[in-house]
């Protein structure tokens, strides 16, 4: 026996049976409705953007507002440009810009699944060009203006109200928490590129990488945040390291251990021993004394810590801070005497 579903119940399959990590799906969910009703097949990219963003930014608008996915120590993309904005950073053409460039690249390809299945409704809703247009199908147009879109729209909005509250369970929102994520947020740029510090950085560390002590292969160099850029939200050369794959992938976005914040703290004054142009940028960011640079990066790793809790990453195993040789380089020795 063939079972036939109507094109509601596979919208609702979609909503309802899911792999949500995320509320990303409800969003897209509720901005394809939106487009349906306007009875518009063909939708811009920007257009696409400006909805998407404008749906988070009222879920958003509230003076107590609930996480949008699981990881306690992580914002969404869109929860960080949402911020922005209302914190006055960012434009609103520059925020719905930044949400077309980066907020579709899961979602729209993995909307039309069904739990696991990709196939069960794959185009059954639209069509898409990456980064150009979406193309709604007739199906789309005709549950969004369906008799039963208001049950549709409700069945989201209940949908996203519990992921909403199954992530509060596992994060602490604290105020503290929030203001500090705020601070940084604000006071953050845009990721720039990092591969023209190398060389700079070689100089004050070796061929070493800064986690383990050990040679980094050639090609395997990788210029890490030692704070979680993701906190941090800058690229500051006084947070900047080497480290070679392995280390860089098993730290990923966790908090060292306090032993590598004496040694960044270390390299930082290395630096400061020299006269490069960045001697300058340093003290500009950290303080004109070595009490004061101290000081500013360790209330930076404390915030860190406020915002991300207990998620420690104290290097491998076989590192030990009494035998790096970072410590007996001639520079470290130097400013130490």
């Amino acid at each position: 026996m063939t079972t036939t579903f109507t094109d509601e119940e596979y919208w609702a399959a979609i909503v309802l049976y899911g792999l949500n990590s995320a509320t990303y799906k409800m969003a897209l969910g509720k901005t394809l409705l939106d487009l349906g009703q306007q009875g518009e097949a063909f939708v811009p990219w920007e257009v696409l953007a400006k909805t998407y963003f404008d749906n988070y930014v009222a879920r958003l608008l509230g003076p107590v507002t609930l996480p949008q996915q699981g990881n306690p120590t992580r914002l969404t993309v869109m929860e960080r440009i949402v911020r922005r904005y209302l914190h006055g950073s960012l434009e609103y053409s520059q925020a719905v810009a930044e949400v077309a460039r980066t907020a579709f690249s899961d979602v729209i390809p993995r909307f039309q699944t069904i739990g696991n299945n990709k196939e069960l409704a794959r185009g059954k809703f639209y069509q898409y060009r990456e980064g150009h247009s979406l193309t709604l199908t007739d199906t789309l147009l005709a549950v969004a203006q369906s008799a039963q879109q208001t049950s549709l729209r409700t069945q989201l909005e209940s949908r996203w109200n519990l992921l909403e509250g199954a992530f509060k369970m596992v994060h602490d929102h604290s105020s503290l928490q929030n203001d500090l994520r705020d601070i940084y947020l604000i006071n953050g740029y845009q990721r720039t590129s990092l591969t023209t510090n190398i060389p700079f950085l070689e100089g004050y560390q070796g061929n070493a990488c800064f986690y383990c002590g050990e040679a980094i292969p050639t090609g395997d160099v990788h210029v890490d945040h030692v704070l979680p850029r993701q906190v941090l939200n800058h690229d500051e050369i006084w947070n900047l390291v080497l480290a070679h794959s392995y280390c860089n992938t098993s730290k990923s976005d966790k908090l060292v251990g306090e032993h590598y914040i004496h040694k960044l703290i270390q390299r930082n004054e290395n630096i400061m021993g020299s006269n490069h142009p960045w001697k300058a940028r340093i003290e500009r960011e950290l303080g004109t004394t070595g009490t004061q640079r101290a000081k500013t990066l360790r209330r930076h790793y404390d915030n860190v810590k406020m915002v991300m809790g207990p998620n420690y990453w104290g290097g491998t195993a076989a590192y030990n801070p009494a035998t790096d040789p970072f410590f007996r380089k001639f520079i470290t020795v130097l400013n130490n005497g």
